[in-house]
C-alpha cells in the first residue's frame, strides 16, 4: 500500500482533513498528516491567512519539506490549496516520489522543475467556477502540466467551492467529494500495483 504524506490547506489541520486521511487509511494506505500550524485550526479561510502571513508562508512550506526528509523518498504526497505548494514541490524534486495529488492549487512548471517527473503520476482536482483556483491563475497551470506529460489527468467539478473535499468546512460538496476521493483511491491502487 501507498505511503502518504497530506499537507493541509490555509485553514490548518481541521477535523475534515484528519477525515481525508482516514478514508485512505480505510483503504489500506500508511498516511501521515503534518500539523504545519501548531494546533492552531480556523474556521474561516481569512483568519487562516492572517495567521499564514504571520508565520509566513516559506517557513510552512520549508517545514514541509524538512518533515518529508523524515520519510523514505517512495512517497505519494497530496496537497490542499496551501499544501499543495509541498506537495508539488517535493514530487518534481525529490527523487523516489511515487505519485502526487494537488486539490485545489497548481503551481506553474518551472516553479520547481522545468518538467514533470517520468513515471510520476500526478491528479490536478478543483472547481471550475472556484475562483481562487480559476482567476488566480492555478487553472491554467494545471491545464499547462496536464498537456505536458501522460502522468497528469486533469479533473475539473461543477461548483465554486475552494475547499470542497474537506467535510469540516461550509465550502464542502459532498458528492464532488466523493467524486474526488474515488478518483484518488483509484490512483493509489494503481501505485501499488507498480
Amino acid at each position: 500500500m501507498a505511503n502518504i504524506l497530506l499537507f493541509h490547506h490555509a485553514q490548518g489541520l481541521t477535523p475534515g482533513m484528519d477525515a481525508f486521511a482516514g478514508v485512505l487509511r480505510d483503504a489500506g494506505h500508511t498516511v501521515t498528516v503534518p500539523d504545519l500550524y501548531n494546533g492552531q485550526n480556523f474556521a474561516e479561510l481569512a483568519d487562516g491567512l492572517n495567521y499564514l502571513s504571520e508565520i509566513g508562508m516559506d517557513t510552512v512550506v520549508e517545514q514541509s519539506v524538512a518533515i518529508a526528509e523524515r520519510f523514505p523518498p517512495e512517497m505519494v504526497y497530496i496537497g490542499f490549496s496551501l499544501g499543495v505548494m509541498a506537495a508539488q514541490r517535493l514530487a518534481q524534486t525529490r527523487p523516489g516520489a511515487r505519485g502526487a495529488v494537488l486539490i485545489s492549487g497548481c503551481l506553474p512548471l518551472g516553479t520547481y522543475g522545468d518538467m514533470w517527473p517520468a513515471g510520476v503520476p500526478v491528479q490536478i482536482h478543483g472547481m471550475d467556477a472556484d475562483e481562487e483556483f480559476v482567476d488566480s491563475g492555478d487553472l491554467d497551470a494545471a491545464q499547462n502540466l496536464a498537456a505536458s506529460t501522460d502522468d497528469a489527468d486533469l479533473f475539473l467539478y461543477p461548483g465554486a467551492s475552494h475547499l470542497f473535499a474537506d467535510i469540516s468546512l461550509a465550502d464542502y460538496d459532498p458528492d464532488q467529494a466523493f467524486a474526488l476521493t474515488r478518483t484518488v483511491l483509484q490512483m493509489l491502487r494503481r501505485v501499488d500495483e507498480d
